[in-house]
């Protein structure tokens, strides 16, 4: 051991020489005979110690790297993982710093081989006299050996490797490499560990450069680091602070009068506060740490996110379920990615803090006639065209009889009137002639998991997917190649194997009427658009999906209990959310106009669709001598 570290110690005013206990002296052999049994099973965990555990694990960074998340122009917008920086050396600390740590957690640090007896036997009585667990007889090296080796469980087990490991550290290491390890490693509060990354997260500063206050005020927080974090409590922290003062005072490293000199210790937090939670967040992290490997300190990741395009996205969401109204959605969902699969906006629901669960990612619900895109794909695969005929009539099937949402059939009709107009019946034709299984292969090739049943009910969307699913889908059909991988990290998705889709001139074709004369006509834009709205059975679900330049969203409104709605459809709140996104986000769309006091962009109008009011160019379907077309699901 490097005598000089510890040559600045002041001999303590307690004595911390342990007394030799009554063992010593005896020689009868059937006593060691006895003892040698008892203490293999000790012994053989000693070795299993040496030769499992790795001896410098506590100085290695934490597995997962302290990611700092940062949008597409370079600023952050949250933290996610523990914080650790790189280890400390105690001959590189202030002396106070070292002793407030020995007086508080182990007084006899440098008189003990690991495991003391006496502090076991000391903590015990105090227990049994106050008749609860208020003290613990564990040394800093077994806390190293808990800390850096073994798992929270509280069993007699996991007590005796604790003591094996710690018997095997003094055996290995000198006392200065045990304290630095042990300060390097243990956990501060905040998601803090080690003591270089707590003073900087408390008092942005070095280690060398703490004083008595604020030395104090750490080593007080290993006892309860979550309850007693100055940030949450600083009351609490400071009152344990002075409890670390006393200690010292106590092991003869000052006296009183330097004691009651120290003032409370000031906060200078040195890193910036951010979330640590929001929607995009918490679905990129995932991406990240796979991406980059363990490391000190905080490794920032740049991600996809615009944090212009998030803002409007927020703000319409919260809009749109404001103006709801009784018998309206709760919540909603929305994603914006570019056709390569970049995601550049995405909300969860209505409020984070509120409910963390995300609704774009996590919730999977029945998509409804959003779903017709992959019926149609199939169609388009078996040889029909979008000028194809298709009976809109009523039809049976096995004892099943679908009907069109309004009631309305309108006889023989293209392919394309028949998805424009989201015909529940021309839909379940398609079905039964092109095969359950081809629409679900079709879906599965543009990246849905599933499951998908083996019947006519996929023409109506019952079976349940995700948002960012459909929305990659829809994301296909823009780039013309399939599967897109929805990514939250720039750059090339190595992993991708994208196969043509021969199909999507069809496809564009088909959805852009959609939007021209269909169900989505509220989502119309100056620019070509292109979309399928959605409504499941009893207006549980509505939808939008789709796309215009370069850019593709999704929208899902609903309650998370799913009740219906009250006449909410695909081509109503999504459909305007989705359009007043894309009105902001997208280049080209013209010169802004004032309505109801927010800036929105006038949607081209005909001669004779402004001569007759159809519309009032919020997709509201507002006009005289006009009722609302019920054909806008």
């Amino acid at each position: 051991m490097d005598e000089t570290t510890w040559d600045r110690m002041p001999t303590p005013a307690v004595a911390l020489v342990p007394t030799h206990g009554a063992w010593h002296g005896m020689r009868q052999r059937r006593f060691w005979a006895w003892l040698a049994i008892a203490l293999a099973p000790f012994a053989l965990l000693v070795a299993w110690a040496a030769w499992k555990l790795p001896l410098d694990r506590a100085l290695a960074p934490l597995p997962e790297p302290t990611l700092v998340l940062l949008d597409a122009d370079g600023q952050p917008f949250a933290r996610r993982g523990a914080y650790k920086e790189a280890p400390v050396s105690v001959r590189d600390l202030p002396l106070h710093t070292v002793q407030a740590v020995l007086a508080i957690e182990d007084r006899r640090f440098l008189r003990h081989r690991g495991v003391d007896p006496l502090a076991i036997a000391r903590a015990a009585w105090h227990d049994i006299r106050v008749g609860a667990p208020e003290q613990g007889g564990s040394t800093i090296t077994q806390q190293l050996a808990k800390t850096a080796f073994l798992d929270s469980e509280r069993t007699l087990r996991r007590k005796l490797q604790e003591a094996a490991i710690a018997m095997w550290l003094e055996a290995r290491l000198d006392k200065d490499e045990i304290l630095s390890r042990y300060l390097s490693s243990i956990y501060f509060g905040d998601g803090v560990y080690g003591l270089r990354a707590a003073a900087r997260h408390y008092f942005d500063k070095a280690p060398a450069q703490l004083d008595l206050a604020e030395s104090a005020l750490l080593a007080g927080l290993v006892k309860a680091p979550s309850r007693l974090a100055p940030t949450h409590d600083p009351d609490a922290s400071w009152q344990r602070a002075q409890v670390v003062l006393q200690a010292m005072v106590d092991a003869g490293f000052l006296d009183e009068a330097q004691a009651r000199a120290v003032r409370p210790a000031r906060l200078a937090p040195g890193r910036a506060a951010l979330p640590v939670g929001t929607y995009f967040a918490d679905w990129v992290a995932p991406q990240a740490r796979e991406a980059f490997d363990a490391d000190y300190g905080e490794v920032p990741v740049r991600t996809t996110l615009d944090s212009r395009m998030q803002a409007t996205a927020e703000k319409l969401i919260a809009q749109a379920l404001d103006g709801a109204g009784a018998g309206g959605p709760t919540q909603a969902a929305f994603v914006a990615m570019r056709p390569d699969g970049e995601v550049v906006a995405l909300v969860g629901g209505r409020d984070y803090e509120a409910s963390a669960f995300d609704r774009a990612t996590q919730a999977r619900r029945q998509p409804g006639s959003a779903f017709k895109l992959f019926v149609y794909l199939a169609a388009l695969r078996a040889g029909y065209t979008p000028d194809s005929p298709v009976e809109d009539a009523p039809v049976t099937l096995g004892g099943w009889s679908p009907v069109n949402h309004d009631g309305r059939y309108a006889g023989t009709i293209t392919l394309r009137r028949a998805f424009a107009d989201s015909s529940n019946v021309a839909a379940v034709r398609l079905v039964h002639d092109v095969g359950p299984r081809e629409v679900a292969r079709a879906a599965r090739d543009l990246g849905l998991r599933g499951p998908f049943g083996d019947d006519a009910t996929l023409a109506l969307g019952a079976y349940e997917t995700s948002l960012i699913e459909l929305t990659a889908a829809y994301a296909a059909v823009a780039a013309g190649v399939s599967p897109i991988r929805p990514r939250g990290l720039p750059g090339h998705d190595e992993a991708a194997d994208y196969r043509a889709l021969p199909e999507t001139d069809d496809l564009r074709s088909m959805l852009a009427t959609v939007t021209e004369d269909g169900t989505g006509r509220a989502a119309r834009l100056r620019l070509p658009t292109y979309g399928k709205t959605g409504t499941s059975s009893d207006n549980r679900d509505a939808w939008f999906v789709g796309w215009s330049g370069d850019l593709v969203a999704g929208v899902w409104v609903g309650n998370d209990d799913g009740t219906p709605m009250d006449g909410v459809g695909g081509g109503g709140i999504p459909a305007r959310i989705w359009r007043d996104f894309m009105l902001v986000s997208v280049p080209g769309q013209g010169p802004p106009v004032i309505y109801d006091n927010e800036i929105r962009y006038e949607r081209p109008r005909g001669f004779w669709r402004s001569l007759f009011g159809r519309g009032d160019g919020r997709g509201n379907g507002k006009g005289k001598g006009k009722k609302k077309d019920k054909r806008w699901r």
